[in-house]
């Protein structure tokens, strides 16, 4: 169905700014310039720039001009796209260094959520991700064997794994995501140059292949200050909510190692 005008024009606005085009701390064009380049009247006009204040988007109201907010980067999870596609979207340079890249035997809650066997084999990656060359997240991915295989004959400090999975025809057909928040552990730490019990946004992500197999169970940790999620939603377009029990992930064994481990 075709969105509303005053939705259209609100998304019109919100890619602007998320991609630069209107920059942060400079005044949003007035109503009357917006209603002449998109032919609009001043009512769907005032309602995406009311829409954009309600999101702190922008500022400004009460008859002061508006302003575009000073804001971290938004990651929308209603489109299933990679963090290099994300930051690209954003006028930002992607960055990846690989810390590990191993074969191993999953964990309770990587064969959990990967439907596998505990002790099965699976390809986990470690790596640590940037925006413009700060490190933004880190990204811990854990695949079964005939979509993590392909990894190893790929530099995966060069780019985005998902490109080069869907290249050679692994079928990254569709996500689940779960958004909460974790403390920074001494891997976190290290590799994004914060103390050790920091906050972090964790998305939890398992991916599905067309048919429903799930491929990847990843767990990505991003620094608040510089990413955050949006999601939008309609009245007669709500999705079913899902109650997710959050739990401790048990301590590893006695000599076991902890980054990069597959829990």
């Amino acid at each position: 169905m075709k969105l509303p005008l005053h939705q259209q024009l609100r998304d019109e606005f919100r890619h602007r700014i998320e991609t630069g085009e209107w920059a942060e701390g400079t005044p949003v064009p007035s109503e009357a310039q917006l209603c002449r380049e998109f032919g609009a009247s001043r009512g769907p006009v005032r309602q995406a720039l009311a829409a954009l204040r309600a999101e702190q988007v922008i500022t400004g109201g009460r008859g002061k001009p508006p302003v575009v907010r000073a804001a971290v980067a938004s990651q929308s999870v209603e489109t299933f796209m990679s963090f290099t596609e994300w930051a690209e979207s954003i006028g930002k340079e992607p960055g990846q260094r690989t810390v590990e890249i191993a074969r191993r035997e999953a964990g309770p809650l990587v064969a959990e959520q990967l439907l596998v066997s505990a002790g099965e084999p699976v390809v986990s990656l470690l790596r640590l991700r940037s925006l413009d060359g700060e490190p933004a997240m880190v990204e811990r991915s854990h695949f079964v064997p005939e979509a993590g295989n392909p990894l190893f004959d790929f530099d995966t400090s060069s780019g985005s794994t998902f490109r080069f999975l869907l290249s050679v025809g692994v079928d990254l057909h569709s996500a689940r995501h779960i958004i909460d928040a974790v403390a920074a552990d001494a891997v976190d730490a290290s590799l994004l140059g914060i103390p050790e019990g920091s906050p972090l946004l964790r998305e939890r992500r398992v991916t599905f292949s067309m048919e429903g197999t799930p491929l990847e169970f990843a767990d990505d940790r991003y620094r608040p200050e510089l990413a955050n999620f949006m999601v939008h939603n309609t009245l007669h377009g709500r999705a079913p909510v899902a109650r997710v029990q959050s739990t401790r992930p048990p301590a590893p064994a006695a000599g076991q190692p902890s980054a990069g481990e597959n829990p």
